[in-house]
């Protein structure tokens, strides 16, 4: 059956054409399959469809072989159920509940199950083939898909990090992280075909760091590009945010690209300040393949993307490779060895404190207890856990509680409170930047910092730290693990914005994102980037050490964004606990009053309004 005949059909029954151009997705006919690859096709690249085919052929033979080699060995129903939906997707096959309990291996009662029990999760989809509904196929569902699409970049990144071997060109494709030696430079931007259309220029709101100042610097160049003039204004960050919603109360946005803090996309989709990006822009145009997994997911809200990572920047601990050598430490990989470390290598008397981090009052302190509460295994929600950490996908159902006052919650806070003891005598005054300055003047050995504050000793000849900095994810308490806290922005457009300026912002919006511009940012100081194809480019290695280790803990899933969910009511989370977190930091009340305290105005903000 034709699409052409689906059509028809779904206009004989009363649905209309509109209906299928809405929600193609849903539609009930036989030749749904072949709509639905369509689909899929252009949320990846195309090359990244033959990769899907290798590692699902590979994963499909290793489960024979290891069936075979291994008495009462058999792989799970719901994987070999997986493969065979994902397989027919791709390929363009009818899958029925007969093939499907088939494929599985198990037996009928058991394979029937499954198949239920994965569609109540949703998981699979099951539509109609004929107008009574009673013959059905069945589909794997978006959200099976994303999660298919990130498992088999993982598998091709580790088998070719553990395995190497020769690779084709095609098989060396960095979407999923192929070798580095067979990177291709990128190429340098190109003069759009058409100067944009922006009566009075382009306008862009950003915050006021490292790589948007590069940005700034770089405007002639990006004018040139584009065709027309930029103003680019930069606030800190809670400027910017006051800015931001200051400006979606306005009848029309006097931005027409702005910067949004990963932390503040669900209340800015919630409150309808950004445009979602599907109904603007074909989004296979930005290549969401090639950004590192996190920070794509990290700009998603009820399953849409409301903007473009413009910065992946991961908080990550940075250390002095050479004060650890002389002191014989190793890297530390538990919270507890850099609280060793630390000790050994706080010496006051000659200048030097053994760690500096977030710490300020308020917005900078929050942030830090979100992450250790993280590095404790404890995320401030109640979320399930995943193999890749925990779950986020239904954030936007709202039915999740605020986990703080916790046994993990209390290792956190006496963690902290360790830490003033080999810190500087200031730390409760340091935030983003402060923390780091005295780490490149060389006064402080280790310091936890985002990526983007890398140039302030990486491109300091003075600094002692330059050229000697090693970058390790979050060392991990006992219930925790490894992980680098994914924090950064996207640039999206206001929802705002008027109509006759959305095509020629979004076209800007794609110049500024992209591998090409990327490239440019790195190569004047940027030290932050959300582009796998960026961080393998020969050029940008020979900058920096950052771009391969960052690249690294993305392909070893470390790279998370659950520590900081970008849920409506975070920034206000942010802010309780760093107040009540401060006041136990000065000594004011306990870590159990603190934990109390926080967990009681989480809480609140939940309650409905009386």
């Amino acid at each position: 059956m034709t699409i052409k005949k689906i059509s028809q059909m779904n206009k004989s029954r009363g649905h209309g054409k509109s209906r299928r151009l809405h929600n193609n997705r849903k539609a009930a006919a036989e030749g749904m399959n072949v709509m639905r690859e369509e689909n899929f096709n252009k949320l990846i690249p195309p090359q990244a469809k033959a990769q899907m085919l290798s590692v699902l052929s590979f994963m499909e033979n290793l489960g024979d072989e290891l069936e075979s080699s291994f008495e009462l060995f058999a792989a799970s129903p719901n994987l070999r159920i997986t493969m065979h939906l994902i397989r027919g997707h791709l390929e363009g096959r009818l899958t029925t509940m007969t093939s499907l309990i088939g494929a599985s291996r198990a037996p009928y009662a058991t394979a029937n199950r499954r198949i239920k029990d994965m569609q109540k999760v949703g998981l699979i989809d099951q539509r109609p083939r004929t107008t009574t509904g009673k013959s059905f196929s069945l589909h794997p569902s978006d959200q099976l898909l994303e999660q298919w699409t990130q498992l088999t970049g993982r598998v091709h990144r580790l088998a070719s990090s553990e395995f190497g071997g020769a690779t084709t060109e095609e098989a060396a494709d960095y979407y999923f992280g192929g070798s580095y030696l067979n990177a291709n430079s990128i190429p340098s931007m190109k003069v759009l075909a058409e100067p944009l259309k922006l009566a009075g220029g382009l306008r862009v709101l950003v915050h006021g760091d490292p790589t948007f100042m590069v940005m700034e610097n770089l405007k002639r160049q990006f004018e040139q590009t584009i065709g027309t003039q930029i103003h680019q204004r930069a606030f800190s960050i809670d400027r910017l945010r006051e800015e931001t919603l200051r400006n979606a109360s306005r009848k029309s946005s006097s931005y027409d690209i702005i910067a949004v803090d990963l932390p503040w996309v669900g209340a800015f989709a919630e409150q309808k300040v950004l445009m979602p990006l599907d109904e603007i822009m074909d989004i296979a145009r930005i290549d969401p393949s090639d950004f590192h997994t996190a920070g794509w997911q990290a700009a998603h809200w009820g399953g849409r993307a409301y903007g473009i990572p413009a910065q992946t920047t991961p908080e990550l601990l940075f250390y002095r490779k050479d004060l650890f050598a002389q002191a014989g430490l190793k890297p530390t990989t538990t919270t507890q060895e850099l609280l060793n470390a630390a000790k050994v290598l706080h010496d006051p008397q000659r200048g030097r404190h053994g760690i500096a981090w977030n710490a300020a009052r308020g917005t900078a302190l929050g942030h830090t207890v979100l992450m250790t509460l993280a590095d404790f295994g404890q995320p401030i929600l109640d979320l399930t856990p995943n193999a890749g950490g925990f779950e986020t996908q239904h954030l936007a159902n709202r039915d999740y509680r605020f986990t703080i006052d916790t046994p993990a919650g209390l290792q956190a806070a006496e963690f902290l409170k360790e830490l003033l003891n080999y810190s500087p005598p200031d730390i409760l005054s340091m935030s983003w930047y402060e923390r780091i300055r005295p780490y490149a003047e060389g006064r402080i050995a280790m310091a936890y910092g985002y990526t983007l504050l890398a140039p302030y000793f990486e491109l300091d000849d003075a600094s002692p730290a330059k050229d000697q900095t090693g970058y390790l994810p979050h060392p991990a308490g006992p219930n925790g693990a490894s992980i680098a806290p994914v924090g950064g922005y996207i640039l999206g457009i206001p929802a705002n914005l008027p109509k006759e300026r959305v095509a020629a912002a979004v076209e800007a919006l794609l110049v500024f994102t992209s591998p090409a511009a990327q490239k440019l940012y790195v190569q004047n100081g940027s030290r932050t980037n959300p582009r796998y194809s960026v961080g393998s480019d020969p050029d940008v290695r020979r900058l920096s050490p950052i771009f391969e280790a960052v690249d690294g803990m993305s392909w070893r899933d470390e790279l998370q964004f659950w520590p900081r969910p970008p849920i409506p009511e975070i920034n206000e989370i942010i802010q309780i606990c760093g107040e009540e977190f401060h006041d136990m930091l000065r000594g004011i009340i306990s870590p159990e009053t603190a934990l109390r305290r926080a967990q009681e105005r989480a809480d609140a903000t939940l309650l409905p309004p009386t």
